[in-house]
Formats: structure tokens, sequence, C-alpha cells
């Protein structure tokens, strides 16, 4: 078991052949995540829409890592129920089970829509049924084989506090925000069945553009995607054992310090009554 002082998250040995699921692992954060966890040597499946360079490129990448029997690539749409079983028994059949899920798969907003009275309609519910349905959908399609197993790890990927309730940024804030309630409230349903829930966000705008094109936007100051690896080999691995219900902010995980002092300033306490007004 690694150290409280050990600052190489990739090296914790449970990370080995653990099966894991990453949606929208094509590019960006799941890229990152999924990237990173294949190097640890986890078997990881990269879920995405549908196949792409992209997911290809994604695919090449973890080959290289010595990934190449570890990792599978599966498409479908996350807001289909049948998809979403679909996407989870071939996982299955290929892992023998799955122990992670990175819920990481949205839609989200290059930059500030349209007030309420002129929203697409077609647009809004494609988000909606991306950002809270697909979340169900691919949760529950993993739940009662992690809950029969006694052990499972559910990270759904979320967003700032003020972008949720941030004008002109409906209906992505507000689906963020459903991610976030929907978590604390499986977290305390799973009790006791050896799965737990977290929420683990980038704590700031992701310059996914340069994750693709190699070039970073101009003129704006961004997180690289790598900011999500740590703390989600963290959460991935048997060292988050016991943690649940819980919201980690990514950028504020300190890898110069000793692990329970990465988790308290990374760690963001819900309070008794949630508020958002």
């Amino acid at each position: 078991m690694a150290s409280e002082t050990d600052n190489d998250p990739s090296s914790d040995p449970s990370l080995a052949d653990r099966p894991v699921i990453v949606t929208g692992a094509s590019r960006g954060l799941g890229r990152a995540m999924a990237l990173a966890l294949a190097r640890a040597g986890a078997r990881v499946a990269l879920v995405a829409s549908r196949r792409s360079a992209q997911l290809d490129e994604t695919m090449a990448r973890a080959s290289a890592l010595g990934a190449k029997e570890r990792a599978i690539a599966v498409t479908g749409d996350l807001r289909r129920a049948a998809d979403c079983e679909r996407i989870a028994a071939e996982v299955r059949a290929a892992f023998g089970s799955v122990h992670v899920l990175i819920n990481n798969a949205a839609l989200s907003m290059a930059g500030p829509g349209e007030p309420l009275w002129r929203a697409d309609v077609d647009e809004w519910r494609r988000m909606v049924a991306t950002n809270i349905e697909g979340l169900f959908l691919m949760t529950r399609s993993v739940a009662p084989a992690m809950v029969a197993q006694g052990f499972g790890k559910i990270v759904n990927v979320s967003t700032g506090a003020g972008t949720m309730v941030r004008k002109f940024y409906a209906p992505y804030g507000p689906s963020k925000a459903f991610v976030e309630a929907a978590s604390r409230i499986w977290a305390q349903e799973f009790a006791g069945t050896g799965v737990t829930v977290n929420v683990l966000l980038p704590g700031g705008a992701v310059d996914t553009a340069a994750d693709v094109t190699g070039t970073p936007t101009a003129g704006r100051t961004f997180l690289p995607a790598s900011v999500m690896v740590a703390p989600a080999l963290w959460l991935a691995s048997d060292r988050s054992d016991g943690h649940t219900g819980e919201r980690f902010v990514a950028s504020r995980w300190d890898e110069r310090l000793p692990l329970a002092a990465r988790i308290a300033a990374a760690r963001q306490d819900g309070a008794s009554e949630p508020q958002i007004m």
C-alpha cells in the first residue's frame, strides 16, 4: 500500500488491472484521466458517443503506454438506456467487472447563451438529456453489479459553484447542480454497500482546445486537462476508501503535501442544507 507521503498516485498497486469506465474519453478531461489510468496499469474502457479520429488517437496513445491489451473503445449514446446497458455489458465481458465509473461526458457551452425566452428548445433538451439523463443512465447501468460485488467507485465530474448560477449559462450550470445534488443523494443510498460516490471538478476553465490542437487559446488563462489526473487516480484507488459524498477541487490538490493534507486542501465540505439562491 502506498504511504501517506507518496507523491506518485500512479504507483498505487490497487490500480493495477482495475477495470474502469471513463465517459467522454476521446478528448479533454476524459482523455487525460483515461490515459493516466492506463499508464497506472488499469484496464480502461474509453467511452465516446461515436467513433472519431480523436477517439482513435486516444486509443493509440493508450496502446503506446503498453495498455494495448488493457484498453478498449466503446461507443454509444448515453441518452439511451439501452446504449448504456450495452456499454456496461461490453465492458464487463471484456474486463470481467467494473470497479470504477468516471462520469465525465457532458455537453458544455463555449460562451454565454441566450436568455430563457430566446433559448433554443432542441439545444436545451439535448444538453439536459446528455448532462443529466446520461449521468443517471450510465450510473444505473453499472450500479447493480457494483452493489452485488460489494465494491465500486463512482466519480462524477462537475463545475464551479459560480458557473451553476451564472447568467446566460443555463442549462449547463443547472445541469451540474443536478450532478452534485444527485451525487450526494446516491452516496447516501449506496451507504453500506461498498460503493462510493464523489464529485471532482477542475477548479477553473480548462483549455480543451489545446488538448486537441496543441495550441493554447489566445488571450485567456486556462488550467491544463492534466489538473484532474492526480485526484482522479486517488479516487479510483484503494487510498480513497471510506471517502463518499465528498466534493474535490482538482486545482487545490497539491502533490507537495502528504496525502492527508492534499485531501483536506482539495475537499470542499457540503453544507448541512444545500443552498443555491
